[in-house]
């Protein structure tokens, strides 16, 4: 009668099989933990800009209104745009908010414009 023992002698099914499997699932784990803190440090310090919305005051100017959300305690600056009908730009203004305690803000900004716009926008924000 064959035991299981020489079974897995025969076959190949000792435990020297496990130890490649263990180093994989710690270096595995290691690659996911690397990943996620890198992702987690990136996005602590971003920017974003949420548009609101805009109005259009006259043919010379337009006012938009969006929500910055930043790291607390940073002074952040936006660069703020007006488009045309035909997405070329007639005005822009970089806005310098200053730093606050709150991780969130809503804000109103008037840009002046060279002709009538039919848009605005928040282009893009960074950390000053």
């Amino acid at each position: 009668m064959t035991t299981a023992r020489e079974l897995d002698e025969r076959y190949g099914r000792t435990g020297r099989r496990r130890l490649p499997w263990i180093v994989g699932g710690v270096a595995a784990t290691a690659v996911v933990v690397a990943f996620g803190w890198m992702t987690v440090s990136t996005t602590m310090d971003a920017v974003d800009a949420d548009d609101l919305g805009f109005e259009v005051v006259d043919e010379h100017s337009v006012t938009v209104h969006f929500q910055v959300t930043a790291p607390r305690g940073s002074g952040i600056v936006c660069a703020v745009e007006a488009q045309d009908e035909e997405f070329g730009v007639v005005g822009w203004k970089i806005v310098e908010i200053a730093a606050t305690e709150r991780h969130a803000q809503a804000l109103s900004v008037t840009v002046p414009t060279v002709a009538m716009a039919t848009t605005g926008l928040v282009n893009t924000c960074w950390v000053a």
